[in-house]
């Protein structure tokens, strides 16, 4: 199943914002009320927030679906930053 069309509505301003805002939910001591397992709901809510401010005028369904999918997204490119510096750090500490 090819999920590539789902790139068609990734808003990268607003997968920036959600990476960055996400990335303070999880590490700033204030939040930590808020579990980890409600950033990706959280994303979510704040990626249509901010799409459907960034488009107003015209904010339809598919501005509503890009910034659910730009939110998510953020939360898996988190992820994924994440996974590629750990690897490099496990093989820059392996002895010859």
């Amino acid at each position: 199943m090819d999920l590539s069309f789902l790139m068609d509505y990734v808003n990268l301003v607003t997968l920036g914002i959600c990476l960055c805002v996400g990335f303070a939910l999880k590490y700033a001591k204030l939040f930590e009320w808020l579990g980890n397992q409600y950033i990706p709901l959280a994303m979510l809510i704040l990626g249509t927030v901010i799409n459907i401010m960034i488009n107003w005028p015209e904010a339809g369904s598919q501005v509503i679906l890009g910034g659910m999918i730009s939110g998510l997204a953020s939360t898996g490119f988190y992820e994924m930053l994440r996974n590629m510096l750990r690897k490099d750090e496990k093989e820059g500490e392996e002895a010859p």
